[in-house]
């Protein structure tokens, strides 16, 4: 049976998979560039960078995450009632304070973020704090530390910087192996073994980026379920998020700096909710859940 414990593991598993993953693609457009390119330097490049690049979004993901979200740090005189709610609920749910921060946006919108619950950080709007009521306030806080507590921020704060990163070098493959750029192999030099090795790197290059992306998406699909029910949990009050997530679905326009790399990391689609039945494909492609599926799961099936 899953328990948080389990899904904590989960989440951590995950993580180191997809940071190896990530290593073997980088190391694999390394090959194909150096064979392409006839220079095994670009090999030993791509190595180092993606043992680099590893490294730095374990360390600095959410530091990345929260300046692409433009969130300022405040202290509790900025916003005593954030500042309370977020310490009583952390003591209850047996966390560290996280490090808070405010979005200057009116839309209502919050998300978590951090490689662990030492070093996390919860970040809400400003529409967040003017629309919403203390136990709807309550509601979402309960989300937010329920991510830190299932351990899903580093997971999915990790995410954003590894999958810009292979949309961006499978950007620059299928540039330079169109529009040239360097002194590539002569197709002589390696025959047919070479061309399907080129046309394999380019068909990678144009999948790699999409399977990011879905696996992306999956991961904060099934995150949001979890944390709204381990939310609900927190503060035995499941229609305070609820009511919460009704105000979030109301307001239909994007976040002002809205960015698909963190669209995954806040509570709901920073680019407008995502309302009604959706065929399958489109539903592969959303960043969270219908916010109607998600109040009737908290409801019990009732919406």
């Amino acid at each position: 049976m899953a328990t948080l414990y389990t899904q904590q593991s989960n989440n951590v598993r995950k993580t180191w998979f997809l940071m190896t993953l990530f290593l073997v693609v980088l190391i694999g457009f390394g090959y194909i560039f150096s064979y392409v390119y006839n220079d095994i330097a670009i090999l030993y490049f791509f190595i180092i960078f993606s043992i680099g690049m590893n490294i730095v979004s374990y360390w600095y993901s959410d530091k990345i995450a929260l300046a692409s979200a433009r969130a300022q740090p405040i202290e509790k005189s900025q916003a005593p009632q954030l500042w309370d709610i977020v310490e009583n609920l952390s003591i209850t749910a047996g966390l560290p304070m996280p490090r808070l921060y405010v979005i200057d946006d009116p839309a209502p919108n919050a998300f978590a973020t951090g490689r662990d619950k030492n070093h996390a950080a919860i970040a809400v709007t400003s529409g967040l704090l003017r629309t919403m009521t203390k136990t709807e306030l309550e509601g979402v806080l309960s989300h937010e530390l329920s991510h830190i507590g299932n351990r899903d921020i580093l997971l999915s704060t990790v995410v954003v910087v590894l999958v810009g990163l292979i949309a961006l070098l499978a950007s620059m493959f299928r540039r330079m192996a169109f529009f040239g750029g360097g002194r590539r192999r002569d197709s002589r030099d390696g025959g047919e073994a070479g061309l399907i090795i080129f046309l394999i790197g380019l068909i990678f290059s144009i999948l790699a980026p999409i399977a990011a992306v879905l696996i992306q998406l999956a991961i904060s699909r099934k995150r949001e379920f979890l944390a709204d029910a381990s939310g609900a949990l927190l503060t035995r009050y499941p229609e305070g998020l609820a009511s919460a997530l009704q105000k979030i679905g109301q307001y239909d326009q994007p976040m002002i700096h809205a960015n698909n790399a963190t669209a995954h990391l806040f509570i709901s689609n920073p680019f407008g909710p995502e309302h009604g039945s959706l065929s399958w494909l489109s539903k592969l492609f959303q960043t969270h859940p219908p916010i109607e599926d998600r109040i009737s799961a908290l409801m019990g099936g009732k919406s």
